[in-house]
C-alpha cells in the first residue's frame, strides 16, 4: 500500500485533529479515540473528537464564509469543484486504500467509490452553468414573472461507514456549486477518510486562492456531535445517511426548528425473478447485490421473490455460486467478500438467522464464521435462507449478507410481497416480458425510489436522483434535479408598466 498517511493533516501531540475548518485544524476538546479496522480488528490512528460547543463555533464560521461564497458566480464555484476533481484523480489509489482500511470494502469497490466522487465532480461542474429558473406567463399586462434559485446556507452532512467518501461527495460537490458551505460529521468508524477527503477541498481552495476560508469543515465525534449539528439554526439543510432510527431523531430535531432535512435511511431491497428471466444474468446480479460490501450497502439485496416454477433451479445456481466466493482480506486481489464492519453486525446476522429458522425458514447455505489470517476481523459466509412466505424477520433490514428467498405464483402477488415492507429504497425485476417490466416500474408496481429492470439493486449511477420512500426517508441526492434541495427558490414579479393591476382581477380603488 502507498503512504496513505501523507493525505492526512498533521497530528497534534500524536493525535489527529477532530475539527477542521478550511486549512485550520483544532485538536477537539472531546475524548481521543481510534476506530478499529474491520480488516484485522486493530485500531487505526487516534483522532480527537469535537464537542457540541466546537460544533457551534464551526457552524458560525461556515455561515460567515457562506455570506461571501453565495455572491461568487456559480461557474466560478464550479472551478473550485473542478480542482477538487483533479486532486482526487491524482490521489485516487491512496484514497481508496484509506476507504478499504476503514470500511473493509474490497479494493475494486473502494476504487469505484472514489471514481464516483470524481464523476460527481464532473456532474457538478456542468451543473454550475445550469442552475436554471423558469419564466412564467403573467396574467397582468406589462408584468414579468420569473423564478430565481439562490444559495441556501450551511449544509450539514452526516454520513455512514459504508460509503465514507461518496455520500459526502454527493452532497458537498453539489452544495458547493450551489453556493453553500458544508459542515461534515462523518461516521466514527471512518474519521481518516473524512480527514483525507477534506484535504481535497483545502488543496483546491489553496490553489485557486482568495476564497472564503470555511467552505468545507469537518467535526468528528459521536452522536452528540451529530445532534448538535442538526439542532443548530444556522444549518439550513441537514443531509443524514444511516439507520432509520438515526434519521427519525434528526428529522425530529430539524423539524422542531422548521429546518430542511434530506434523509437517506434504511433499505430492505427486493428483486422479483419472473418465469421469462435470463437466469444466468440474474444470478450474476443477485450475487453482487447480495454479497457486495459483505451485504452492508443500503441498496444490498435482502429479499428474492422467485416464481414457483423456477425457484428450485435458481436456488441451486445461487448455492453453487456462493460456494465459490473468495472471502478474505479486502486488500488482496481477487477477494470478492471482505469483512463485516464489527462484532455487532455478526450478532445481528446470527439473530436474523435464528429468527428466520424459528419462522419456518431453511438455511440453504452460509451463515458461518470464516477463520482468516488477519487477526480480529469478522469474516462470514454469505447466507441464503428459503422462507415459507414473507415473515416478520424479512420486514426489517439486517446489515449483513443474508438473502431471503420466497416464492410467488402471480405478478400481482409478487408486487404485493415486494411492497409490503416499511422501507422503499431500491428494487429490481428480471423478466423478458415487456408488460411485466412496465408494470413493475409503473405507478402500480414498485414503491421504491429506485426501480431496475434486468439489473441488480446495487450500483446506481450518479446522473439519476438517488433515494427512497417510506422509512427510507424520501430524500434525493446526486443527479437529476436534486440540486434544488441545496438552494432556495424566489418567485420574482416585475412591473415594467405605469399601471398597478392586481392578480385575480381584484379591483381595489
Amino acid at each position: 500500500m502507498s503512504n496513505w498517511k501523507s493525505l492526512l493533516p498533521e497530528a497534534l501531540d500524536g493525535i489527529l485533529p477532530g475539527v477542521m475548518q478550511g486549512n485550520r485544524c483544532h485538536a477537539g476538546q472531546g475524548r481521543s479515540f481510534a476506530a478499529n479496522s474491520p480488516i484485522d480488528g486493530q485500531p487505526t490512528l487516534a483522532v480527537w473528537s469535537a464537542t457540541a460547543d466546537e460544533v457551534t463555533a464551526v457552524v458560525v464560521g461556515a455561515h460567515e464564509s457562506f455570506l461571501a461564497w453565495r455572491t461568487v458566480p456559480a461557474p466560478e464555484r464550479g472551478h473550485l469543484v473542478r480542482e477538487v476533481g483533479e486532486w482526487v484523480r491524482e490521489h485516487k489509489q491512496t484514497l481508496a486504500e484509506i476507504v478499504c482500511l476503514e470500511s473493509g470494502k474490497i479494493m475494486p469497490e473502494a476504487l469505484g467509490e472514489i471514481q464516483e466522487w470524481i464523476d460527481v465532480c464532473d456532474f457538478a461542474i456542468g451543473l454550475s452553468r445550469q442552475l436554471y429558473g423558469n419564466t412564467i406567463a403573467s396574467e397582468r399586462a406589462e408584468h414579468f414573472l420569473v423564478e430565481h434559485w439562490h444559495p441556501l446556507g450551511v449544509v450539514g452532512v452526516i454520513s455512514a461507514f459504508n460509503f465514507p467518501a461518496a455520500v459526502w461527495a454527493w452532497n458537498a460537490m453539489i452544495a458547493l456549486v450551489c453556493g453553500d458551505t458544508v459542515v461534515w460529521k462523518p461516521s466514527e468508524q471512518t474519521p481518516l477518510t473524512a480527514l483525507a477527503c477534506h484535504q481535497a477541498v483545502v488543496a483546491a481552495a489553496t490553489k485557486i486562492g482568495g476564497l472564503p476560508e470555511c467552505l468545507s469543515s469537518v467535526v468528528i465525534g459521536d452522536a452528540d456531535v451529530g445532534a448538535a449539528l442538526a439542532a443548530n439554526p444556522l444549518v439550513a439543510l441537514v443531509s443524514a445517511t444511516g439507520s432509520t432510527a438515526m434519521g427519525q431523531k434528526v428529522a425530529a430535531t430539524v423539524g422542531t426548528r422548521l429546518g430542511r432535512s434530506l434523509l437517506e435511511l434504511g433499505g430492505n431491497n427486493a428483486m422479483i425473478v419472473a418465469p421469462s428471466a435470463d437466469l444466468e444474468l440474474a444470478v450474476r446480479a443477485i450475487v453482487f447485490s447480495a454479497v457486495g460490501t459483505c451485504g452492508q450497502r443500503c441498496t444490498s439485496l435482502r429479499r428474492l421473490i422467485v416464481h414457483r416454477s423456477m425457484a428450485g433451479d435458481l436456488i441451486a445456481r445461487l448455492k453453487s455460486a456462493y460456494a465459490t466466493l473468495p472471502i478474505g482480506d479486502p486488500r488482496v486481489a481477487g477477494t470478492l467478500v471482505g469483512p463485516l464492519v464489527g462484532h455487532n453486525s455478526w450478532t445481528a446476522m446470527q439473530h436474523a438467522l435464528a429468527d428466520a429458522k424459528s419462522q419456518g425458514g431453511t438455511l440453504v447455505c452460509g451463515g458461518q464464521r470464516v477463520t482468516m489470517g488477519v487477526g480480529g476481523g469478522i469474516y462470514v459466509e454469505p447466507a441464503i435462507v428459503q422462507m415459507p412466505g414473507q415473515t416478520d424477520v424479512m420486514l426489517r433490514e439486517t446489515f449483513a449478507p443474508v438473502l431471503y428467498v420466497v416464492e410467488y405464483d402471480t405478478l400481482d402477488e409478487a408486487i404485493a410481497i415486494h411492497n409490503d415492507v416499511p422501507q422503499g429504497l431500491s428494487s429490481a425485476i428480471f423478466t423478458s416480458d415487456t408488460r411485466e417490466a412496465m408494470r413493475f416500474i409503473g405507478p402500480a408496481g414498485s414503491d421504491c425510489g429506485l426501480a431496475g429492470v434486468n439489473i441488480g439493486t446495487s450500483g446506481a449511477e450518479i446522473g439519476g436522483a438517488f433515494g427512497g420512500e417510506k422509512q427510507t426517508g424520501g430524500g434525493r441526492e446526486s443527479g437529476s434535479d436534486s440540486w434544488k434541495q441545496y438552494m432556495r427558490r424566489t418567485t420574482c414579479t416585475i412591473n415594467y408598466g405605469t399601471a398597478l393591476p392586481l392578480a385575480q382581477g381584484i379591483e381595489f380603488a
